[in-house]
């Protein structure tokens, strides 16, 4: 059933100012009756082939391609779907939604929100006149405005103050018509344990930092204690039906728009950090709460934009933050950067000290995640002795590894053999992927009897055997020449790709045909034909992939070379050299196709 009426869609349509809407993104110039253009915000051009109808409330991009409704822009621009694109504009535009054939229970439940939201909003409201209108408040004020930020940022985040009595925003709350039990649910109050049945302020001589969502909705508070003696310093919202601190993005709501816009978002840890970034220019900056991303932070930051620049704390805490953020990073597909903060110092501090052009220019600054992880490999070991080095060797050569290649994994290879003072020959050794002879649970070959688990992680050199043999499988004669080319025994480090070579090899005139008598080895090819199901395969793809494939075997001879101090390593490092400029041109080649 639908919950809004048929013409709710029309309603809100209609109210939209679409030069308005639009305006936020892109300045439009008018070229006619009824027609604006501008850059599109959708890609980078030069030529303003963005246009639009206001009229119509619809735009087109000449240049790529887009096009749609007010709904459509909201959707694309925010990460929004079209139920929250269609709330969203409504609110922007004060149409009231009107619900239909909604079922009782789940209108109940509805209305039981609203009203717990509402209930939050007026409590922020409350708590900002506070800050700025009571005496009581005046040590709160000082704090915030003595670390650098201006009144005009602190509205804007309507940040606040709770008094030290422990019923003012009680006796207001039910004044207003709420009651005691909505007071606890929205963890505004909280029980008494000495006198049953009576409740008291949750927040009492704090800071308060609304927690609100994607579209500015109070969801629960932060609070920050204002004496030594007040444990604990930071106490939020306790979990409940509107709140819940995994899915809290501190400013998501201020930020989300810019953000889009600029297709990265800033991740800081604490309310004052995010403060202080926007107060310095970088208004897409968001609050992890706290030093962990959780995955439900991931999922809304997915949808609004697709790179995340960490500007956290550069302490023990901060760095262990950084490494599991990669991870939920990776699993969403985000690129991650990381902002080189000063030893010490949270953008707060920086503000204070410096002043925001300071701030702007260490964003600007931000380094991919890999740099900052090598850095600090190399950084956390003695350099000086033959030990630290080797420790260092040890814990850099996976993280160089599992980078592609590229001229930025060169260029750390040769700052990191700089640093650790390998001679050139030996510089291979630290992107030798998965070596002379796969490690355990690499290898393909039988454990206890049982084929590799397919969604075990796969190693860099593995993943480019898998992707090689399966653009041979998809693409014909051009796979078979391909095959052609290569050895199971040099170029394959896995036993169950070795097994597909040859079993490919035998049947070049049929790579369909499935071996009856491997049902390990049928499994991996059918898994080899579904690796490239989102994705176009093409000969460049397939060159780019035998030309890696390569370089891992060349990486593993310079290895077993070097380990018997055999004279042929030049021979191998030059031919690795050809190879590598061989693949730049392939990805450069790409890289074109895409654009």
């Amino acid at each position: 059933m639908s919950r809004y009426v048929d013409d709710a869609k029309e309603k809100v349509r209609d109210a939209v100012d679409m030069l308005e809407l639009v305006s936020v993104r892109t300045e439009l110039s008018r070229k006619g009756h009824n027609s604006f253009f501008g850059r599109c915000p959708f890609h980078e051009e030069r030529t303003a082939s963005f246009h639009v109808r206001p009229d119509e409330k619809h735009y087109h991009c000449f240049g790529c391609g887009v096009s749609g409704d007010p709904f459509d822009f909201v959707m694309e621009t925010e990460g929004l779907g079209f139920k929250e694109a269609l709330e969203s504009l409504a609110q922007r535009y004060n149409v009231t939604l009107e619900a239909a054939d909604e079922d009782p229970r789940a209108a109940e439940r509805r209305a039981r929100t609203d009203r717990l939201l509402t209930l939050l909003d007026r409590a922020a409201s409350y708590y900002a006149r506070c800050l700025w209108d009571s005496d009581e408040a005046a040590t709160a004020r000082s704090y915030l405005l003595g670390r650098g930020l201006a009144e005009e940022t602190l509205r804007a985040f309507r940040v606040g103050y709770a008094p030290s009595a422990w019923d003012r925003l009680l006796l207001a709350s039910r004044r207003a018509g709420f009651s005691d039990a909505e007071l606890v649910t929205t963890g505004l109050a909280s029980r008494s344990q000495s006198r049953p049945g009576s409740i008291y302020d949750r927040f009492r001589e704090r800071v308060i930092f609304p927690l609100a969502d994607e579209r500015g909705r109070v969801r629960g508070f932060g609070a920050r204690a204002m004496r030594d003696n007040q444990p604990p310093k930071y106490l939020n919202t306790s979990e409940g039906d509107v709140f819940h601190k995994r899915e809290q993005l501190f400013g998501i709501d201020v930020a989300r728009r810019e953000a889009s816009r600029a297709g990265r978002v800033v991740l800081a840890e604490g309310y004052t950090d995010v403060l202080a970034l926007h107060q310095a220019g970088v208004p897409n900056t968001v609050g992890i709460m706290g030093t962990s991303l959780t995955e439900e932070q991931a999922s809304v930051l997915k949808k609004t934009a697709p790179v995340l620049l960490l500007a956290l704390d550069a302490d023990r805490a901060g760095q262990e933050a950084m490494l599991r953020a990669a991870q939920r990073a990776e699993a969403h597909d985000l690129e991650l950067r990381v902002v080189p903060l000063p030893d010490g110092l949270d953008p707060a501090d920086l503000l204070e000290r410096d002043g925001p052009e300071a701030i702007r220019a260490l964003v600007e600054r931000s380094e991919p995640f890999v740099v900052f992880r090598v850095d600090r490999i190399l950084a956390a070991n003695d350099l000086s002795t033959a030990e630290g080095r080797d420790r260092a060797m040890t814990a850099v050569r996976p993280v160089l590894a599992a980078e592609p290649p590229s001229v930025l994994r060169m260029e750390l290879v040769r700052k990191v053999a700089g640093r650790l003072q390998l001679p050139e020959r030996l510089e291979a050794t630290l992107v030798e992927g998965n070596g002379t002879r796969a490690p355990a649970g690499r290898d393909a070959a039988p454990r206890n009897g049982a084929a590799r688990p397919p969604d075990e992680p796969l190693g860099p050199a593995e993943a480019t055997e898998q992707s090689f043999l399966a653009a041979c499988l998809l693409l014909g004669e051009a796979g078979r020449a391909a095959l052609a080319d290569v050895t199971a025994e040099e170029h394959f480090t896995s036993a169950l790709a070795r097994r597909a070579v040859r079993h490919l090899a035998e049947h070049a005139t049929d790579l369909d045909a499935v071996p009856a008598d491997d049902p390990d080895l049928a499994a991996y090819l059918g898994r080899l034909r579904g690796r490239f199901a989102h994705e176009p395969v093409t000969p460049l793809l397939l060159s780019t992939e035998r030309c890696q494939l390569e370089l891992y075997r060349l990486d593993r001879a310079i290895v077993a070379a070097a380990r018997d101090q055999h004279a042929e390593i030049g021979a191998l490092a030059n031919e690795r050299e050809r190879v590598r400029r061989q693949l730049q041109d392939l990805l450069a080649e790409a890289a074109g196709e895409t654009r």
